[in-house]
């Protein structure tokens, strides 16, 4: 079996290849399908979390695996669980962060020939086979996200948040970009679809830009503990008779 194939490239090329016969379209539904389930009953009880985008490619050495660290660290300390897509470098770097501050480290993971499994720095991790589950389980289960450095990958799911908040998809969860001398020339681009009217004024508040990770922090709970009353709402509880586990359970929520 090649990597493409074990990674689910090989899944995802078959989905996107245009019509097929009428068993293989159904045996990519019901496939998508288990995925769904699979995601949505591993991720039922993970508690509020915080989605963390970067790259792959940062190794521990680099500063923004520094960064990355950090933010899981302080992400976990204001009571959330941090989740990434599961694979090296700042998503790593991140569940580490939360893990070595007692906190709760969650994942979406996908096989990638260049990410062969999940980091190490996990509680617990759901794998699909095709990024848009993958992407919607990222997105389901946060109330913020957290955007670091990264390559292609990070780009789409940030502009994702972006239309997702914009369009009223989501409730205004708070984006932020952390690393202002990286997103410098992206967010000139941004500022010029304004001027343009490609996007309105409007949408330049979107997302705030910071290397202040206090900043960072006190926006996220101003926008999420404060807004929607987390620590009010009541916890799914976990069956034990269905074998479910409460990864909540880890720490009492955001304080």
């Amino acid at each position: 079996m090649t990597p493409e194939t074990e990674s689910g490239g090989h899944d995802d090329r078959i989905l996107l290849e245009g019509p097929q016969s009428r068993i293989r379209d159904l045996s990519l539904v019901v496939r998508s399908l288990r995925d769904f389930l699979t995601g949505f009953r591993g991720l039922h009880f993970v508690g509020p979390c915080v989605t963390v985008f970067g790259s792959a490619r940062f190794q521990e050495d680099h500063p923004y695996y520094t960064l990355g660290r950090e933010v899981g660290a302080g992400l976990a300390r204001l009571g959330f669980t941090v989740m990434t897509g599961g694979g090296p470098g700042l998503m790593e770097a991140a569940n580490r962060g939360a893990q070595e501050a007692g906190g709760r480290s969650v994942a979406c993971n996908i096989r990638l020939p260049n990410e062969e499994a999940p980091n190490a720095y996990l509680d617990h991790s759901v794998q699909t086979h095709y990024f848009f589950v993958r992407k919607i389980l990222l997105f389901k289960y946060s109330y913020a996200f957290v955007a670091l450095p990264g390559g292609f990958g990070t780009m789409d799911e940030l502009f994702e948040a972006l239309t997702l908040v914009q369009t009223r998809r989501m409730q205004g969860f708070p984006i932020v970009l952390m690393g202002t001398s990286y997103w410098r020339r992206l967010l000139h681009l941004i500022h010029r679809m304004e001027r343009e009217g490609a996007i309105s004024p409007r949408d330049l508040s979107l997302w705030l830009t910071t290397d202040d990770l206090g900043e960072a922090l006190a926006h996220i709970r101003t926008h999420t503990v404060d807004r929607f009353g987390l620590l009010e709402r009541r916890r799914p509880r976990a069956s034990k008779i269905l074998g479910e586990t409460n990864v909540a359970a880890k720490s009492a929520g955001p304080d």
